[in-house]
């Protein structure tokens, strides 16, 4: 199916596209209006796309080239280091990037408001993973 296309970078890219359709649909679903497209680009949201992205490819590499190879191992811990990430540094500076804008807001200062980036919750990142997990499947299953 894939012909000269990589499927580590086809799964990679289908998992990315995948999930940020899923948080698209999510909010519109949430919030009963279709105007959030800014969400197709952004970061945060439900599910982490950063998380199904990395575990898409883990899984193609693990399913192609072995769970002991050594390309799995360099994949398995690039994907803790984003998970890690998304959940503890980039949740933890978009809850002071929170905390900035109100105060910037309530001191009225003339400091424009930065946008924040939001990280993940564990749950976020977990149905980043089961997205992830599902693309990385369907990618092997197609390239058989």
């Amino acid at each position: 199916m894939f012909g000269w296309l990589s499927p580590y970078l086809f799964a990679g890219a289908a998992a990315w596209c995948v999930a940020q359709g899923l948080k698209y649909l999510f909010l519109s679903i949430k919030g009963r209006t279709f105007r959030h497209y800014k969400q197709l680009y952004l970061s945060g949201s439900m599910p982490s796309a950063h998380s199904a992205t990395v575990i898409a490819v883990l899984t193609v590499i693990g399913a192609k080239d072995g769970l002991t190879s050594a390309v799995f191992g360099v994949a398995a811990l690039i994907s803790a280091i984003v998970m890690y990430d998304a959940i503890m540094v980039r949740r933890s500076s978009g809850e002071q990037g929170v905390a900035l804008t109100a105060l910037l807001i309530e001191t009225k200062s003339g400091i424009p408001k930065p946008r924040v980036a939001k990280g993940h919750t564990p749950l976020e990142v977990l149905a980043g993973v089961i997205v992830g997990v599902i693309v990385g499947i369907v990618v092997i299953l197609a390239t058989r």
